[in-house]
C-alpha cells in the first residue's frame, strides 16, 4: 500500500525572502515571495508559515492563492527581522493539473541577512532563496 503512493518532486517553485524599499513608509522591508518558474500555472496554492527555535515559536500564518500564473511570483507576507533568529518554514501545497504537490521550504536561523542576497529567478530584485 505505502509503496503505491507516489509523491511527485517539486521543481521550479521557490520561496524567497526579499529586502526591498517600501515607498509608502520610506523603509527597507523584508518580504516573503513564492516564485513559479514553471511553464504552467499553479492552482489552489496553500502556504502555511511558522518560525521556531528550541525555546521559542511563532503563531502559524496561512495564505491561499487561487492561481499563480506561469513565470510569475506573489507576495506571501511581510517578515520582521526578529524572526530571522528563528528557523522559518514555508509549507507549500498546490495543484498542477490534477496532481497535488507539496514541499516544505526551510530558512535556517540567521541565514536571512544582507550578505546572503542573490539574484532571483523572474524578479528584478535580490533576496535569499530556498529551492
Amino acid at each position: 500500500m505505502k509503496k503505491d503512493i507516489q509523491i511527485p518532486e517539486v521543481k521550479d517553485v521557490y520561496v524567497a525572502i526579499v529586502n526591498e524599499y517600501n515607498d509608502i513608509y520610506k523603509t527597507q522591508d523584508w518580504n516573503a515571495y513564492i516564485i513559479n518558474d514553471k511553464d504552467v500555472a499553479l492552482e489552489m496554492i496553500l502556504i502555511v508559515t511558522s518560525g521556531y527555535s528550541e525555546t521559542k515559536g511563532t503563531s502559524v500564518f496561512r495564505k491561499k492563492l487561487d492561481v499563480l500564473p506561469k513565470k510569475s511570483y506573489a507576495k506571501i507576507e511581510l517578515m520582521q527581522e526578529d524572526l530571522f533568529a528563528l528557523n522559518n518554514t514555508f509549507k507549500v501545497s498546490f495543484f498542477e493539473g490534477n496532481t497535488l504537490f507539496d514541499k516544505t521550504y526551510l530558512f535556517r536561523k540567521n541565514t536571512i541577512n544582507l550578505k546572503a542576497l542573490q539574484s532571483l529567478p523572474l524578479m528584478e530584485a535580490k533576496g535569499v532563496l530556498v529551492k
